[in-house]
């Protein structure tokens, strides 16, 4: 076909429709990253913490995996990042080591890091038998969740991590995997 013989105006009908659907797509791919993105904001929105709450905590006792009980109120009079978190979540599986690490560092500078598992005991026996952790474990059940909720946590998403200062107050709470600037930030607020 020779070129000068195609008609202009098929040509432009063309790239109009084709643009008119690139927009139509474009916009829909947004709307939707915006629902998306809003949904997350959302789910990981925290709640207020009941009244009272961080002093039943204190007042709590939590089975270690050796079947010991672990009273909180041991652990009040220096800061606390107290991590819920399960086995079958990947997100909590991920972080435990850099929770590890900044134990490792920050222990001797008094800090202290404990792992509220949500999860069946020999699921949490199996998991640390694959990758050991340096700071305590306890396990949480059902009233570990409720814990969770009480701290903000309404919609009982994991992992869940709670920062308390030495004098048993809630300085930090996130719903959702820590980061290192997270951790880093944290440490220094106190």
């Amino acid at each position: 076909m020779n070129p000068s013989s195609v008609d202009p105006s098929i040509d432009v009908s063309r790239v109009a429709q084709a643009s008119r659907r690139r927009m139509l797509l474009w916009g829909a791919g947004a709307v939707a990253g915006l629902a998306g993105a809003g949904l997350a904001a959302w789910r990981l929105r925290l709640g207020d913490v009941s009244e009272g709450q961080a002093q039943t905590l204190w007042d709590a006792s939590f089975a270690r995996l050796d079947g010991e009980m672990l009273s909180m109120a041991a652990l009040r009079g220096r800061p606390l990042l107290l991590n819920f978190w399960a086995t079958w979540c990947p997100p909590c599986v991920q972080e435990l080591p850099m929770l590890n690490a900044f134990y490792a560092d920050n222990r001797a500078k008094g800090w202290q890091v404990l792992g509220l598992a949500i999860d069946q005991p020999d699921n949490v026996q199996k998991f640390l038998q694959r990758m050991p952790l340096d700071f305590p474990v306890v396990l949480g059940g059902l009233g570990g969740a409720e814990f969770s909720r009480g701290l903000g946590n309404d919609k009982g998403g994991l992992p869940f991590t709670v920062m308390f200062a030495a004098d048993g107050s809630i300085s930090k709470r996130k719903i959702g995997q820590l980061n290192g600037q997270d951790l880093q930030d944290w440490s220094k607020s106190l």
